[in-house]
């Protein structure tokens, strides 16, 4: 499963991470997104939606659960964090979006379960600096492997060195 190990340092670098990242989506991505609260998840899906073509400003969707923005690729944006059980992200019906859209999910790592097996997941913790984040990309599946490798380049500018990842 490869790995990218990267840093940002502002919120505007972390929005140019994702951006870098929805460039290269396709229609029937899920990406999963979890680690420390006010990490920058959300920044970073405000990046991923530049780079789906949405101009519309994102906002997290702690309390309703799911937002839809539409560009080249529509995205779904859900936030697992608020659900009491399960169930109810089985009852959003995302299933059936997924092959038209991009789906990302905060606080993934509460439905993992239930995901398709084949996606990117994103960990953001904070770093050692008050506005340094550090953000692995790891993929799950043949597809995302194959991907993620590609867009290695065009994330060189956020590598990160780890010590023992």
């Amino acid at each position: 499963m490869p790995e990218l190990y990267l840093r940002t340092s502002t919120p505007e670098s972390t929005q140019a991470l994702g951006r870098a990242v929805g460039e290269q989506n396709i229609a029937g991505d899920l990406i999963v997104l979890t680690g420390d609260l006010g990490a920058g998840k959300t920044e970073f899906v405000k990046g991923l939606a530049v780079g789906l073509g949405i101009s519309e400003n994102v906002v997290s969707p702690t309390f309703t659960i799911v937002r839809e923005y539409v560009g080249r690729l529509a995205l779904n944006h859900v936030d697992a964090y608020r659900l009491e059980r399960v169930q109810e992200y089985l009852d959003l019906g995302l299933d059936e979006l997924a092959d038209s859209s991009v789906t990302v999910v905060e606080w993934g790592e509460l439905v993992r379960d239930f995901l398709v097996a084949d996606r990117l997941e994103a960990v953001l913790v904070f770093g050692a600096a008050s506005d340094e984040r550090m953000i692995t990309l790891r993929s799950q599946g043949n597809e995302w492997a194959n991907r993620l490798s590609a867009l290695a380049p065009a994330l060189k500018a956020f590598a990160a060195e780890v010590a023992n990842p």
